[in-house]
C-alpha cells in the first residue's frame, strides 16, 4: 500500500460520542482510526455539479464525516433527473437542486457543513471559489466547464477528482495530484463541438453515475486519509454494459499548456471559445429560420403543406413524435438526397439544439425553405399537446 499523504487534523476538530459512535466502522480500521476520521473532518470537498455524479459523491462523503461540502450549481431538479440523480426525489421537482441537495445531505449526516454556490462556474469565479477547499470533484457534463475545473486546479494546485459518463460507459482518474497528469495530459485539445452528444442526446444508464460517483468518493477519500493508491497517472474504464475495467497508464506531459515544464496557460481563458463553442446562429433561434411551436400548430391547422423532419434518434421517436420524415442528425450527410429543397421544412428535434445545427448544415447546402423548430418536440409537448410524453 503507497501513503499518499493526506490532509493534517485542524487543533479545534474534536469527535463527540455521537460521532464516535457514528463513525465506528472506521474507527476500527487501522487504516482510518480516530485520527483519520479526524482527518475527514478537518476536510473541505468542492463538489461542481449536483447530479448524477454529484449524487453519490455528496452523500457518501457526508456520510463518511467530510466536515464541509460545497457544491457549485445553478439548475432546478427535474423529473428526467431522477432516474439517476439520487441526491434529489419527486417531490422535489421544481426546486434548485442546492436546496434539495442541502437538505439530503443534513439528512444523512447533519454534523456536515455544506457551503452552496448558486451560480454557473466561469473563469471570472472559479479560482476564488475552488481556492477555498482540499480536493475538487469534478461531476460535469459539458468539456467547457470540464477544461476549467482542470486548469483551475492545476494553477491553484488542487487535486481533481474526475469523473464523466456516457450511455454505458464511465472513466474515473485523479488529475493534478503532486507530480501527476492533469486532464490537458490526456485530452489536450476537445473534440469538435456537435461530435459528442451529451447525455441529453445519447442517453445514460442510470445506475452508471452510480458506480462511477461512488468510485470518485472512494478517491477523495483516500486523498484525505493519505491511504492506497489513488488513481493519479491511471484512467480506470468501465464498461457497464460487460462490468469489463480497463486501466489506461498516464503520465504527466512535460509538453502539456498547462501543467508542464513551460506552461502556455498561466490564467483562466475563454473555454467556450476553446471548446469551439458559440452562440447558436441567431437566424436559427429566431428571424427567418426559426419557426415557434405555435405558428406550426396554426400553419397545420390551416392545411399547409409542411414537410416535418425529425432529427431524432429512432429511440425518440418512439416516446413521442410528429410525425414526417426521422432522419437522425449523424445520418443527415448522407441521405440529404431525401429531401426536396423547394419544399417548406421544418427541423425539429427534443429541444431545438440538433434541429438547429441540421439547419445550418442544410443552409449551407443551399436549403433556403427550412426552418429550426424552437423548443423542438419538449415546447410542442408544453405548449401544443399536453397530453404527449415528455422525456
Amino acid at each position: 500500500m503507497r501513503e499518499t499523504g493526506g490532509r493534517g487534523v485542524r487543533a479545534d476538530v474534536r469527535l463527540s460520542h455521537e460521532e464516535i459512535r457514528r463513525y465506528g466502522r472506521h474507527l476500527i480500521l487501522p487504516e482510518v482510526g480516530l485520527e483519520g476520521q479526524m482527518k475527514l473532518k478537518s476536510a473541505s470537498i468542492l463538489l461542481v455539479g449536483a447530479g448524477g455524479l454529484g449524487s453519490p459523491l455528496a452523500l457518501y462523503l457526508a456520510a463518511a464525516g467530510i466536515g464541509k461540502i460545497g457544491i457549485v450549481d445553478f439548475d432546478v431538479v427535474d423529473e428526467s433527473n431522477l432516474q439517476r440523480q439520487v441526491l434529489h426525489s419527486t417531490p422535489d421537482v421544481g426546486r434548485p437542486k442546492l436546496d434539495s441537495a442541502k437538505d439530503r445531505i443534513h439528512a444523512v449526516n447533519p454534523n456536515v457543513e455544506v457551503e452552496l454556490f448558486s451560480t454557473r462556474l466561469t473563469s471570472e469565479n472559479a479560482l476564488g471559489i475552488l481556492g477555498a477547499y482540499d480536493v475538487v470533484a469534478d461531476g460535469t457534463d459539458n468539456f467547457p466547464t470540464r477544461y476549467l475545473v482542470n486548469d483551475a486546479c492545476v494553477l491553484l494546485r488542487k487535486p481533481n477528482v474526475y469523473g464523466s459518463i456516457f450511455r454505458f460507459e464511465g472513466q474515473v482518474s485523479v488529475f493534478s495530484a503532486p507530480g501527476g497528469p492533469c486532464y490537458r495530459c490526456l485530452y489536450e485539445d476537445p473534440p469538435p463541438p456537435g461530435l459528442v452528444p451529451s447525455c441529453a442526446e445519447g442517453g445514460v444508464l442510470g445506475v452508471l453515475p452510480g458506480i462511477i460517483g461512488t468510485i470518485q468518493a472512494a478517491e477523495t477519500v483516500k486523498l484525505i486519509l493519505g491511504i492506497g493508491e489513488p488513481l493519479v497517472g491511471r484512467l480506470l474504464l468501465l464498461d457497464a454494459l460487460t462490468m469489463k475495467t480497463r486501466e489506461l497508464k498516464l503520465r504527466r506531459n512535460p509538453e502539456c499548456p498547462v501543467c508542464g515544464e513551460h506552461p502556455a496557460i498561466t490564467e483562466l481563458i475563454d473555454y467556450e471559445a476553446f471548446c469551439g463553442i458559440t452562440p447558436p446562429d441567431a437566424e436559427t433561434e429566431a428571424g427567418e429560420y426559426a419557426i415557434s411551436v405555435t405558428d406550426v400548430r396554426e400553419k397545420l391547422d390551416r392545411g399547409e403543406n409542411l414537410f416535418l423532419l425529425d432529427v431524432r434518434e429512432p429511440q425518440e421517436y418512439q416516446i413521442a413524435n410528429l410525425g414526417g420524415h426521422l432522419i437522425p442528425l449523424n445520418d443527415l450527410p448522407r441521405r440529404v438526397h431525401e429531401l426536396d429543397s423547394s419544399r417548406d421544412i421544418v427541423v425539429y428535434c427534443h429541444s431545438g439544439m440538433r434541429s438547429g445545427k441540421a439547419v445550418q448544415f442544410l443552409k449551407q447546402l443551399g436549403f433556403r425553405k427550412v426552418k429550426n423548430l424552437v423548443g423542438g418536440i419538449d415546447a410542442w409537448a408544453a405548449v401544443i399537446d399536453h397530453d404527449m410524453p415528455r422525456y
